[in-house]
């Protein structure tokens, strides 16, 4: 059983997955106090941010403790968690018909070992079809999302190249934890 301290259920739906029992619970960091315009220093900060608070609160000894974060980068910017609906439109369309990367960070600390690692995951999207990303946009279903983004679900007809795991996109990448557990 770990600790995995994310409120994402995408999160949870890859641990669920995996065969790997945990429970659910965390404190919040803000992320909007971390000033990096490289996409490794920033996620990689975001995460050690979480980690830190979640340490605090919660140790290591009883659970093994898991935290995740994850950033979108296209066209040389840092396409963050979008505040609007506008502003999704607008990161959205800086990935169509371009290269997207999706690095995710993760830290699992138990009595045995710490583990930190950040993995990357690099998408080749077409252009997005105008109508089905209005459509995407009326959803909601971008909210919370890193870069708006959802390989799972949007994004997934325009992909026409992929390099990574996909689990690294949806914002943990089982294949490395697994193998250390």
């Amino acid at each position: 059983m770990i600790r995995l301290s994310s409120s994402s259920q995408t999160r949870a739906l890859l641990l669920k997955n995996a065969g790997i029992n945990f429970l659910q619970e965390s404190v919040d960091f803000d992320e909007d106090t971390i000033i990096s315009t490289c996409p490794k220093n920033f996620v990689y900060q975001a995460t050690m941010g979480k980690y830190e608070a979640n340490l605090k609160a919660f140790g290591y000894k009883e659970y093994p403790l898991l935290v995740a974060d994850t950033v979108v980068t296209s066209q040389g910017k840092i396409l963050r968690k979008a505040k609007s609906e506008e502003d999704a439109r607008n990161i959205l369309m800086t990935q169509s018909g371009n290269i997207t990367s999706i690095i995710t960070c993760m830290i699992y600390q138990s009595t045995q070992l710490k583990l930190i690692d950040i993995s990357q995951t690099d998408y080749i999207f077409g252009d997005f079809n105008l109508d089905a990303l209005e459509n995407y946009l009326q959803s909601g279903e971008w909210r919370g999302k890193a870069g708006a983004c959802m390989v799972e679900g949007f994004c997934k007809p325009y992909i026409k190249e992929v390099k990574g795991y996909e689990s690294t996109a949806m914002g943990l990448c089982v294949e490395i934890l697994q193998a250390f557990l």
